[in-house]
């Protein structure tokens, strides 16, 4: 039997005790996978198109999903997943929005902007097993 596939995961958040949450869930996970954690959404879009110090597709390669909060320093999520889109090798890239809004303008902008899942982080930061197991439920069903 083979080794499980690794997957690449960039982690788009800009608070640091959920991008920890996050990563020990995904650690504790039955999936194999190499995280990548930017905190804002300039970075993440110099992340996705090999800009700056992420110049090296080699040492960042393109994420096999995106997880995207909305509400980020410099460029919002939305502006984000916008940019993201329009980039012909990202467009079909799996994208799980994680944010506080459960405003339903929010949620049909991201779904019309291409994101595949939308979790609430009161859900997603739920007690341990059922917060974190709600995350690796959409990237297990969209990888």
């Amino acid at each position: 039997m083979s080794e499980p596939k690794e997957i690449n995961i960039l982690l788009v958040e800009d608070t640091e005790e959920h991008a920890l949450l996050i990563q020990r869930g995904l650690e504790e996970g039955p999936l194999k996978n190499r995280l990548f954690w930017v905190r804002d959404g300039e970075e993440a879009v110099d992340f996705l198109f090999n800009r700056e110090k992420y110049a090296s597709e080699t040492d960042f390669p393109k994420p096999d999903i995106i997880l995207l909060d909305l509400r980020l320093p410099k460029l919002s999520g939305s502006e984000a997943l916008e940019k993201t889109r329009s980039e012909a090798r990202l467009r079909n890239t799996p994208v799980v929005v994680l944010t506080v809004s459960d405003q339903p303008e929010d949620i049909l902008t991201c779904c019309r902007d291409g994101a595949q899942s939308y979790l609430l982080k009161s859900v997603a930061f739920a007690p341990k097993t059922e917060g974190v197991q709600s995350i690796l439920n959409a990237i297990i069903s969209l990888v």
